[in-house]
């Protein structure tokens, strides 16, 4: 069962991801912002993280920063998700350790775990 951890800092939203990830079979750990994610990213070493940009106190791209992705955890696979199209910050993403980006809004929960499952089975870093 892949481990999953979503890093989102509204409450409801990060409930119902969690709701449709568990259901689609994954074992999910939730964290509401960056400094908590780094903590729960040493403990569990997730095989997907699903990281809102911006969030308080460490925003997504500092996140990405501080958790190096690619030197400390080279197969864990990283889907930036945000509400804003902000080019400059998903390529700060992408430049710091991000797999994928979706704009939240566009996905139902089946889109969701389409998404994840694709993902987590791709061997190469796309948009």
């Amino acid at each position: 069962m892949a481990k999953i951890l979503i890093v989102e800092d509204e409450k409801l939203l990060n409930e119902a991801y969690e709701l449709v990830l568990k259901r689609g079979g994954f074992d999910v750990s939730v964290a509401f912002n960056g400094e908590e994610a780094l903590d729960i990213v040493s403990q569990t070493k997730p095989d997907l993280i699903l990281l809102d940009l911006r969030m308080p106190k460490m925003d997504g791209v500092a996140f990405l920063q501080k958790l190096k992705p690619a030197d400390k955890y080279p197969d864990m696979k990283i889907i930036v998700f945000s509400n804003y199209d902000e080019q400059r910050e998903i390529d700060e993403a992408f430049k710091y350790g991000a797999t994928r980006y979706i704009l939240k809004a566009w996905n139902s929960p089946s889109e969701l775990i389409k998404v994840v499952k694709e993902t987590l089975e791709s061997d190469s870093k796309d948009s």
